[in-house]
């Protein structure tokens, strides 16, 4: 009776034990695949960012260029208008371009990021 009653108490541990392990186990590699996908969004989310930044810093520099080029071809062309006008004219089409600009990095940037949420 008591040879059973040992036997029995081995085979009770062993199976909790069994039962620990798996448990254990699981949410290990829970744990392990969670981190995996935090990481992964934070370096998507990363890249993003990085790419919406150099993207609106081309811009910036590509429309401060191609404005002074343009405040020089009038103001040479255009010897009646004197160069104040021209200037602030220009700086007005600038300042549109820059907004219109963000207003499009913006639209972007949202996409993406609803994009990442149906993810």
């Amino acid at each position: 009776m008591q040879i059973a009653d040992a036997d029995s108490a081995t085979s009770i541990a062993a199976a909790a034990t069994a039962v620990v392990v798996v448990v254990i186990v699981s949410v290990v590699v829970v744990v392990v695949l969670v981190v995996v996908e935090v990481v992964v969004i934070v370096v998507v989310v990363v890249v993003v960012v990085v790419v919406v930044v150099v993207v609106v810093v081309v811009v910036v520099v590509v429309v401060v260029v191609v404005a002074a080029a343009a405040v020089e071809v009038v103001v040479t062309a255009v010897h009646v208008v004197e160069a104040h006008v021209v200037i602030i004219v220009v700086g007005l089409v600038v300042v549109v371009v820059v907004v219109v600009v963000v207003v499009v990095v913006v639209v972007v940037v949202v996409v993406v990021v609803k994009g990442l949420e149906v993810v």
